[in-house]
């Protein structure tokens, strides 16, 4: 049985694995983002997941530990991995590096791993201590949880509207509704993810770029993707003009103009055909097993309010980030949420506010939904 003290360190050190995980987001995909301490009597080297997913965590800090690392503790955000891909195994690597022992909060549910990394290092002599903030890293890769165990991304909602729940006058006036603080925390956003979606009839009203223009976060800009089933986004548009430089994926139907979908894969567009739902739009799971079939594992939704609504409506949005202006446009101005068709308020989504953080003059709601919490 552990002390005290030794408890204390291994939740200090796997504390900082997760910190350290965290910068892989949004820029590993489809890898999970995984953070990685070699540590003896302290910290010997670091480690993380580098952009692309490759190389993994525990190959970044074994190289920077060198022959420190034998006898050491590895602490590792998600199980080391146990199948070749692109490189070898990292519990193949620990096992070579002679670590002492393996601390680890949660396995990889990954069928090429999924508990056989964990068998590799136990068989290997290594001690193997798994649980230690199971919890905090389950929630930093849920994305890659998501992707694998049900083909969906994690969806994150954002939102920027008035006190009363309006993103823009009934003219459609909306620049801007929210201060500088708060739009660069959205653009901040945006960096986390691996791609942001929106409906055509945002893409139409807006004409945005969807990347992110924080200084030095500018090469973490999101893949951009837009769901539009009759192909009405026009082919001048920001989008498709920057789509040479920043990805662009075009969401439609199936049975769309063949040529119109060509004019776009001309223009640098990548067209992904996907079914038509119940109401003739696109169906929303399918739009979302067609991203996660992709890669992606965190998706930003930005609007507009009936692609929000319908994510709600399918418990597909695992958190919601709304931002709030103190300010008031009234019903007549239009609403960040298209109707979602309740019969009874027992039926309304029950979200878990999490945090308020304010932001200049505005604040930022993060709200996690109930049955993900």
């Amino acid at each position: 049985m552990m002390s005290a003290s030794e408890t204390s360190r291994d939740l200090h050190f796997m504390r900082v694995a997760l910190h350290l995980a965290r910068r892989g987001l949004g820029e590993v995909w489809p890898n999970p983002a995984v953070g990685c301490v070699i540590a003896g009597g302290g910290i010997i080297a670091r480690g993380w997941t580098q952009k692309g997913g490759r190389p993994h965590a525990e190959t970044e800090a074994l190289a920077r530990a060198g022959a420190a690392a034998k006898g050491a503790t590895a602490y590792v955000s998600l199980e080391p991995c146990a199948h070749h891909g692109r490189t070898p195994p990292c519990a193949e690597a620990l096992i070579a590096a002679g670590v002492g022992r393996v601390v680890a909060p949660i396995a990889d549910p990954d069928p090429r791993v999924a508990g056989q990394g964990f068998d590799k290092l136990r068989q290997a002599g290594i001690s193997v201590t798994v649980g230690l903030c199971a919890e905090e890293a389950s929630r930093l890769n849920a994305g890659f949880i998501s992707r694998i165990t049900r083909n969906l991304p994690m969806v994150s909602v954002k939102i920027a509207s008035s006190m009363d729940g309006r993103i823009a006058l009934g003219n459609g006036e909306s620049r801007w509704i929210t201060g500088d603080e708060a739009r660069a925390y959205g653009h901040f956003l945006r960096a986390s993810h691996d791609a942001i979606l929106v409906g055509s009839a945002t893409a139409l009203a807006d004409d945005p770029l969807l990347n992110c223009r924080l200084p030095g976060l500018e090469a973490a800009s999101p893949v951009r993707i837009v769901a539009d089933g009759r192909m009405r986004l026009p082919l001048t548009a920001s989008l498709v003009r920057s789509a040479a430089q920043l990805p662009v994926w075009l969401l439609t139907r199936t049975d769309g103009d063949p040529q119109r979908k060509q004019a776009y894969r001309d223009a640098g567009v990548e067209v992904i055909e996907t079914g038509a739902g119940a109401d003739g739009g696109l169906d929303t799971r399918g739009m979302l097993n067609a991203i996660a079939s992709r890669g992606v594992t965190r998706l930003l939704i930005e609007g507009g309010g009936a692609l929000i609504a319908s994510v709600i409506q399918h418990h597909l949005a695992s958190q919601i980030y709304w931002f709030r202006a103190p300010r008031l446009i009234g019903g007549d101005g239009i609403a960040a949420v298209a109707p979602l068709g309740l019969g009874h308020l027992a039926d309304s989504p029950a979200y878990l506010r999490e945090s308020i953080r304010v932001l200049g003059d505005d604040v930022v709601e993060t709200y996690l939904r109930l049955a993900y919490v």
